[in-house]
């Protein structure tokens, strides 16, 4: 009872899944599910047609000596009728399909990205979500094109099938039920194979992901140096054999059953309805004279059609099936509500900072508390340094600032207000940010600091934001200037910079903008030290009457903020300025001048 009740629930769940794509894909096109729906009828009324009425009418029409011209203007009509029929059909897959299909994705494009860009970053942290995100953005206009033909070819597949079924019934009751055999190798022996594929396909998983894998780090730029600098190649390539091992023991495995069922559904979907109607027909015909010659060509005719039929509409109920899994990852991504939704409305938090206050904050992820009980205030105008030892929570606190995450416990207001009454969007305009693990596009310089399109008017600025970097001198070196492509993603010509420099495009980003609030995370953890200390100066001095917030793991960079928070372990052990934690003899300045020493040790060198 359970098992069934199981598998009531799964087809309900296809058919809601095939159902929410076919209405999607209305709102998406009209016109594509309408003139699917009308070639997947011609295409059944055509197996029909063909099979039933036209060999029947003519056969008979030549045993009965019907006249001449009578079968002239039936097989002229026939041509006209189908003429028109191939007419529609090509234009539908020549011009129609690809031309709609690009509306579509565009649409459909449109429709994702909007929804990828309302969700919050929480989401895109969460493995689980992420798959399913990835899933619903894989090939999704392919694959709801291809539902709205199989749904059609269900509907028209079970109409034809049953008027196949009937019409051979009517002829003789035996030879009716033959249609069975077909029904029986496509839907159980078809369905026991597809589930042996699918278990074998889970099995072959892991193996085809370390493949993928290899294959990817084989031309990856990030990779090469290692792979011809040791003897990591020899490693891989064990990998891979062992991967190729895995997948021909799996293979093995399923190889005897796969077969058994693979010959019974050949042998139940072709060999017995084809012999057995044509053995029992023949001897109607020939032994016992019960059968015109007309019924037997008939009956061999739809014979052929009935299961041809019959494997498109069993081939169109496992795609169906099959889309009906992927459209479940679909519908859960397009229907889940985010706790932070970019589009989130409140209050306009102006333009002037006062205050930013975090009040007995705590946050947790994933059932592990990150920040216990965290208080600290930013007053405006004025610059402060998260300092602390990696997993301390500093870029954390930072995510908080943004409103990237909601605090478990506690409040962050700004100008004494909770972030949570302001408009997001405009509360976050209030910031610029240049985080350590920002990314570089494939766009020109120019594009990347303005993260936007530029103009003739944004050139002066950009270029001033690129001098305080310390990266302007290397971009007026490139054969386009801030014009030129970075990375070779799109562009043989792209340029290719170092870790470094990649880093001062990003810092370049938060220079551009005219914001109250200014953020940096690391922003020097790819510079040696004498590049770091002049990018820190052009940071204080680009902060004058804004508020700063800089991280950094190495202290002295941080030494001349204003006020510094140590800290460890999701807490802040300590403030003050750098003068009164060296004072205070404490963590702080142990750090320090443990960091100084190694500077000291390296200038020696």
């Amino acid at each position: 009872m359970k098992e069934a009740s199981k598998s009531s629930q799964k087809q309900k769940h296809v058919l809601r899944n095939n159902w929410y794509a076919m209405k999607l894909m209305w709102r998406l096109s009209k016109p594509y599910v309408i003139f699917t729906g009308i070639r997947e009828f011609f295409d059944y009324f055509s197996w029909l047609f063909y099979s039933a009425v036209f060999m029947r009418y003519v056969i008979h029409a030549m045993e009965t000596g019907k006249p001449y011209q009578e079968i002239l203007l039936f097989l002229v009509g026939t041509v006209l009728v189908f003429g028109s029929i191939t007419l529609f059909e090509c234009y539908v897959m020549g011009r129609f399909w690809p031309m709609e299909q690009i509306t579509i994705n565009n649409k459909l494009s449109h429709m994702l990205y909007k929804k990828a860009r309302n969700m919050d970053l929480a989401c895109y942290e969460d493995s689980e979500f992420y798959d399913k995100y990835t899933l619903a953005m894989e090939k999704a206009d392919t694959r709801l094109c291809d539902t709205v033909r199989v749904v059609w070819g269900s509907v028209f597949g079970a109409i034809a099938a049953a008027i196949a079924f009937i019409y051979m019934f009517q002829i003789d009751r035996l030879i009716g039920l033959f249609v069975i055999f077909p029904i029986v190798g496509n839907f159980i022996f078809g369905s026991l194979l597809s589930k042996i594929e699918f278990q074998r396909n889970k099995e072959m998983a892991p193996y085809n992901r370390m493949i993928a894998y290899i294959n990817r780090v084989m031309y990856m730029r990030e990779f090469s140096k290692e792979m011809r600098l040791s003897n990591v190649f020899h490693l891989m390539r064990k990998k891979y054999d062992g991967a190729i091992e895995g997948l021909s023991d799996t293979a093995k495995g399923y190889a005897g059953k796969g077969a058994l069922w693979h010959w019974l559904k050949c042998m139940f979907t072709f060999c017995i309805i084809f012999e057995g109607v044509l053995m029992y027909a023949a001897y109607r015909a020939l032994a016992g004279g019960t059968m015109p010659l007309s019924v037997l060509a008939v009956i061999t005719s739809i014979m052929v059609s009935a299961t041809w039929i019959l494997i498109g509409f069993a081939e169109s109920v496992g795609e169906c099936i099959k889309n009906g899994f992927f459209f479940e990852n679909f519908q859960s991504f397009m229907k889940h509500q985010p706790d932070i939704p970019e589009d989130y409305d409140g209050m306009d938090p102006g333009s002037v900072i006062e205050s930013i206050e975090f009040r007995n904050v705590s946050f947790t992820y994933k059932d592990q508390e990150v920040l216990h009980n965290i208080s600290m205030k930013f007053e405006g105008g004025k610059s402060y340094a998260l300092v602390g030892h990696n997993g301390a929570g500093k870029t954390t606190i930072i995510k908080l600032l943004l409103r990237f995450y909601d605090p478990t416990q506690g409040e962050i207001l700004l100008n004494g207000r909770n972030i949570k009454e302001y408009n997001l969007r405009k509360y976050r305009s209030l910031f610029a940010s240049a985080f350590q693990e920002q990314k570089i596009f494939s766009m020109s310089v120019m594009e990347n600091v303005l993260m936007r399109e530029g103009t003739k008017q944004d050139e002066e600025t950009v270029r001033r934001a690129l001098e305080l970097a310390g990266v302007y001198d290397k971009v007026a070196t490139l054969p386009k200037g801030m014009d030129t492509i970075l990375t070779k993603e799109f562009d043989e010509k792209g340029a290719l910079l170092s870790g470094g420099e990649f880093q001062k495009i990003v810092v370049a980003r938060a220079f551009v903008q005219e914001t109250p609030v200014k953020i940096f995370d690391e922003p020097s953890s790819a510079l040696d030290p004498i590049a770091e200390n002049e990018l820190f100066e052009h940071i204080l001095q680009n902060g004058l009457n804004r508020t700063m917030i800089f991280i950094s793991h190495r202290l002295s960079s941080v030494q001349n903020a204003q006020w510094v928070y140590m800290l460890e372990q999701g807490c802040v052990i300590e403030s003050g300025t750098h003068a009164m934690l060296m004072e205070q003899q404490g963590i702080y300045a142990d750090m320090y001048r443990k960091q100084a020493m190694n500077y000291l040790a390296i200038d020696r060198a």
